[in-house]
């Protein structure tokens, strides 16, 4: 079976909330996410990370996501052509 090579985890965040709220949201995400791939056998250096945002009505939703090997590979490729593309 192949091994997973991304991971992401989500947050419904209150669009009211203070931002101090939201920075120790942001940073307990980043922890977790660190804790969860080391807990996987990755090393969280070697891995590249994206915020993602998502209104709806009066709630954001952060996705915090991580890729790896062949899935780091891929996105890295993405948004560079995308860069290309958009120059």
């Amino acid at each position: 079976m192949a091994r997973p090579t991304q991971a992401h985890m989500s947050r419904t965040i209150g669009t009211n909330k203070p931002s101090a709220v939201k920075d120790m949201t942001k940073r307990q995400m980043e922890y977790y996410m660190g804790a969860k791939l080391l807990e996987v056998g990755v090393n969280p250096k070697s891995a590249i990370y994206r915020w993602s945002l998502e209104t709806q009505g009066n709630n954001e939703i952060w996705t915090y996501s991580a890729y790896w090997a062949d899935s780091k590979d891929k996105l890295l490729q993405q948004e560079q052509e995308s860069q290309n593309n958009s120059n």
